[in-house]
């Protein structure tokens, strides 16, 4: 994974913001993801992100994430995301 981000974050609120996420996307959870952009994903997590620390194109230092969801309806497709990408999680409910 590189270690350069698209947004870094070093305001206390926004990684309090991005560490709240994480408890809702424990590793094999099925969810539905609605990004900032409005885009909907529904996926199973493959394993729990964490944040970690990067760098932006400048060079500066900062908080982000990512997370690998393994698409519903094709698992061998994978979506990478950004955890600041995030507007909102809704786990789905198990299959039967």
């Amino acid at each position: 994974m590189s270690r350069i981000a698209p947004r870094i974050h070093t305001d206390s609120a926004q990684i309090a913001r991005l560490e709240a996420l994480l408890p809702q996307l424990q590793g094999e959870t099925e969810v539905q993801l609605t990004l900032h952009d409005g885009r909907r994903l529904l996926g199973t997590v493959a394993v729990q992100p964490t944040l970690q620390q990067y760098r932006n194109d400048a060079g500066d230092e900062g908080s982000n994430g990512q997370l690998r969801l393994d698409d519903l309806d094709a698992p061998v497709q994978q979506h990478h995301v950004w955890l600041d990408e995030i507007a909102s999680i809704r786990r789905l409910p198990p299959r039967l």
